[in-house]
């Protein structure tokens, strides 16, 4: 909120010297400048800032550990593995002749 209030006095000051300083030069559009983009990152900045509440995360990776480290009694079982083997059909010689009958 402080970083947001100081912004937008800036951008104030900014735009009363733009309409306040004469003659009209260089600093004139960089005043304005101050005036038009300095809201979008004040606004942009009280966002994205950090937050005062703090947020309580539990990590899963710290649950996988934990539960891991629980059970070093039980012995490691090995999951079933199922091997599939394919055979292609065996062909014939008038299936090599490529008229495409079979």
């Amino acid at each position: 909120m402080r970083h947001y209030a100081i912004t937008m006095g800036i951008r104030t000051v900014c735009f009363i010297l733009m309409a306040v300083v004469y003659p009209v030069g260089w600093w004139t559009f960089v005043f304005a400048a101050g005036a038009i983009f300095l809201p979008y990152i004040a606004v942009i900045a009280a966002n994205a800032g950090s937050d005062s509440v703090p947020i309580a995360v539990e990590s899963p990776v710290r649950e996988l550990d934990a539960a891991a480290q629980a059970a070093p009694d039980e012995s490691p079982q090995t999951p079933p593995v199922i091997t599939i083997h394919e055979q292609r059909p065996e062909t014939t010689d008038a299936d090599e002749d490529g008229s495409g009958r079979q």
